[in-house]
């Protein structure tokens, strides 16, 4: 059922003053999933692995993303022009931080009752992670590629 009807089907009950069949109805068809928070933090070492893992591939749009060392090497090398703000502002930092630097995400959110494993883990850009947020793929009508082949791209580890 359309989650727009599931709320109209809820106001028709609550209208016509079946409170308890209002709620009935909504744990039904729409109800609210609690997960216990955890932490979701990662060692450089996890992280690098699931970068490995997934062959520097952005697993949500199959783009080719880079090395984190590597990124980190150009704004040493050319501060001016490869930006960097701890916080990541916008306005001072470069895009090649938003849009090749590799993160993980979790494939089920967390918040959503995700697990916080490798197995729940997926490679994504700054970008997409950000854009992802709390949601599923499904919901926001992406896809998961395939991981990438270290053969064919690592994410330029050998320039770093």
């Amino acid at each position: 059922m359309e989650k727009a009807l599931i709320i109209k089907t809820l106001c028709e009950l609550l209208l016509s003053d079946n409170r308890n069949d209002c709620v009935e109805f909504a744990n039904t068809h729409y109800p609210f999933a609690t997960s216990p928070i955890s932490k979701r933090k990662y060692s450089r070492y996890e992280m690098c692995r699931i970068f490995l893992r997934d062959g520097f591939i952005d697993r949500y749009s199959a783009e080719k993303l880079l090395f984190p060392g590597l990124i980190k090497l150009l704004t040493i090398e050319f501060p001016e022009i490869f930006k960097y703000h701890m916080n990541w502002k916008m306005t001072e930092t470069h895009l090649v931080y938003w849009e090749l630097f590799p993160t993980i995400d979790h494939l089920v959110p967390i918040a959503r009752g995700g697990l916080n494993n490798e197995s729940n883990w997926v490679t994504t850009s700054m970008i997409r992670n950000s854009a992802k947020s709390n949601w599923t793929i499904e919901e926001l009508g992406w896809k998961l590629y395939s991981v990438g082949q270290l053969d064919n791209w690592d994410g330029l580890t050998n320039c770093f």
